[in-house]
């Protein structure tokens, strides 16, 4: 029987020490709500736009050198795309990619512009994680997954290190109330572990809160069978893993779920206020606070976690247009 290694608060910070000096930390920015001094941990000024290269760093670093030059391979929409991509680059990896054939264009040409190979595939037809399987077992190279993996929910949970560090030295204090993107669960299990004494909220879209029922049922519920359309095509997960349930279980999490309506508000908010562009997955958490879900109070913690946008659909929404999610086929179960 295979004991996997199980994610801890010594490894985030650990992952953290990594990042240092290895990219700066991302901007704490804050904004009363209510009159009360919210912070917002701005990830989506990351150099790829996204979060996904902390746990990216803390996972390939991880791998022995002899191993390195087999090379890793990932599968994503995007975000964890660009993360792996731009790990592997600077550490002198080969990466592969594997990505759905329909993944937003700019997602797409950002990871090949980070020097990964990209094997495209059919949602609706195809098994991403057999697809990358076989890739790795017949290169030889690291399988990295998005987030059931104990590194990349620790090198993930560095965004909750850096942010406690800057909320203290801004006189906020440390965080009392942490309000996560979550669709795999990665980056909440990580900030859980970082943050022990702060409430961790994940929130997910509408029809694809998987975690919030999980932690409600007390265990794993996959998204059911017809998903409704959403536009947080970086948080379209069908079903969480134990790494991060379990994590987020045993802290007594209690998730929370947005509507289409309110994630598009939270970015029009997020342009007016903070001046950042954030994508409909990185501001679900901000869709939530701004909504009444989550009760604003002090200490409050609020993670963007990207803005890989979509130009032209980004354009409507600012414009305060009805925007349609985009449609798409079955999902693995896996998620993204």
């Amino acid at each position: 029987m295979t004991i996997l290694r199980q994610p801890t608060r010594a490894g985030v910070r650990d992952a953290a020490a990594k990042l240092n000096g290895v990219v700066p930390p991302s901007p704490l920015f804050t904004h009363e709500i209510k009159g009360v001094p919210v912070a917002f941990k701005a990830e989506s000024l990351q150099p790829v736009g996204a979060f996904k290269l902390r746990g990216a760093w803390h996972r390939l670093t991880a791998i022995e050198p002899k191993m390195r030059d087999r090379g890793v391979v990932a599968f994503s929409s995007g975000n964890h795309a660009q993360g792996v991509a731009w790990a592997a680059k600077r550490l002198g990896m080969p990466a592969v990619i594997v990505m759905p054939a329909d993944a937003p264009v700019t997602k797409r040409e950002a990871t090949l512009a980070l020097g990964a190979e990209i094997v495209s595939y059919d949602r609706a037809t195809e098994s991403r994680e057999k697809i990358a399987a076989h890739l790795a077992g017949a290169r030889g190279a690291t399988l990295v997954p998005s987030f059931d993996d104990a590194w990349v929910i620790e090198g993930q949970g560095s965004a909750g290190v850096e942010a406690s560090a800057q909320m203290e030295a801004m006189g906020l204090g440390a965080p009392t109330h942490a309000v996560v993107p979550c669709g795999g669960g990665g980056l909440a299990a990580g900030i859980a572990l970082a943050l022990p004494d702060a409430t961790i909220t994940p929130v997910e879209p509408e029809g694809w809160d998987d975690m919030r029922r999980s932690l409600e049922a007390g265990w794993i519920e996959p998204v059911g069978d017809n998903p409704p359309k959403t536009a947080c095509d970086a948080l379209m997960t069908r079903e969480v893993s134990a790494l991060t349930f379990e994590v987020l279980a045993r802290r007594g999490c209690v998730g929370v779920a947005v509507s289409e309506a309110a994630i598009a508000e939270a970015q029009r908010w997020a342009a007016r206020y903070l001046r950042l562009v954030v994508e409909p997955g990185g501001a679900v958490a901000l869709a939530a606070v701004l909504t009444g879900q989550v009760s604003v109070e002090p200490g409050m913690l609020v993670v963007l976690s990207g803005g890989n946008v979509d130009p032209e659909a980004y354009a409507r929404v600012l414009a305060g247009e009805a925007v349609e999610a985009p449609a798409f086929p079955a999902l693995s179960r896996a998620g993204q």
